[in-house]
């Protein structure tokens, strides 16, 4: 694999990182909560969008479709019966039912899915003249290959990071989210409903959640339920990386891992590739504790 493949390989990659990132970084800005059962919701969506293209032989896009409403129904749900009650408890109480309804999911998956790994279809793919399946194109004479997974990836990731940049900026609800960001107490006085766009919140990095299942499942097609523990564990140092609350931080910590990633399975060892992410990871948050496009926000006591 050339230095260049690597690249391409990691910035798609770091898309998915992205695109994951975004769930953990809005919610962590509104609600000042880590969802830690975000990574189990993409695994349901990939779940969901498999069956509705297998077993009932829906159209690709129809099936993402469905995985995005079924897991926007899903986040609103977690966050109305294990968020909600505890909006005023110790950050501990909330971390710990966040763990415990990421394993709630995944044994769920385990009982109603069975264990067994299934392959996800390639979505990505067309057919040529010769009935022979194209799923890439060749470039620089054939020296350099980029999938369609790989193109579709990247170009998902810019436009719904393009999409939520412009919403968050300029729609009714993305004020309502920043103003919640900034002070719930502030924003309660001027007329925002702060369980609502906390609802709502939760209900877009769901549907985001299930895109990226999708996306990842493209990528690396063997889907098991605990398909989305360490991808989302990684989108989560990602958004770290970039400095969580940040939505342009979730973009470039997340195509940052990537990368890094990728080059350390291509030149290091794919044993270590893990290792030497949460090290460069360690070594950020040395020189700058916020991230990399974090705040630093000082408390007055």
């Amino acid at each position: 694999m050339s230095l260049l493949d690597s690249i391409i390989n990691g910035i798609s990659l770091g898309s998915i990182y992205a695109i994951i990132a975004l769930g953990y970084t809005m919610v962590y800005g509104i609600a000042k909560m880590l969802n830690f059962a975000h990574g189990d919701v993409i695994m349901v969506g990939a779940y969901v969008c498999f069956f509705a293209a297998t077993r009932f032989g829906l159209n690709p896009l129809v099936s993402v479709l469905i995985a995005m409403v079924v897991c926007t129904l899903l986040g609103i749900t977690i966050e109305k019966l294990a968020y909600a009650p505890l909006r005023s408890a110790p950050s501990l109480a909330v971390l710990i039912t966040a763990i415990g309804v990421s394993y709630f999911l995944q044994n769920l998956a385990l009982l109603l899915w069975s264990p067994n790994p299934k392959v996800f279809p390639n979505f990505f793919k067309k057919i040529a003249d010769d009935g022979s399946e194209l799923t890439g194109i060749n470039l620089f004479g054939g020296s350099l290959r980029i999938s369609y997974v790989t193109l579709v990836t990247i170009l998902v990731c810019v436009v719904i990071m393009v999409a939520l940049t412009v919403f968050i900026n300029n729609g009714k609800l993305g004020k309502a989210m920043r103003a919640c960001s900034e002070d719930k107490d502030t924003a309660r006085l001027m007329g925002i409903n702060v369980n609502t766009t906390i609802s709502v919140t939760f209900a877009i990095g769901s549907g985001l959640a299930a895109i990226a299942g999708v996306l990842l499942c493209s990528a690396y097609p063997t889907l098991v339920p605990t398909t989305g523990s360490m991808p989302g564990i990684k989108a989560f140092t990602a958004a770290v990386f970039g400095g969580i609350g940040s939505v342009p931080g979730a973009l470039l910590g997340g195509l940052t891992l990537g990368v890094i990633e990728i080059l350390a399975k291509a030149y290091i060892s794919t044993q270590l590739s893990d290792a030497v992410v949460f090290a460069v990871l360690i070594i950020v948050l040395l020189v700058k504790p916020s991230g990399l496009l974090g705040r630093k926000i000082n408390e007055k006591v």
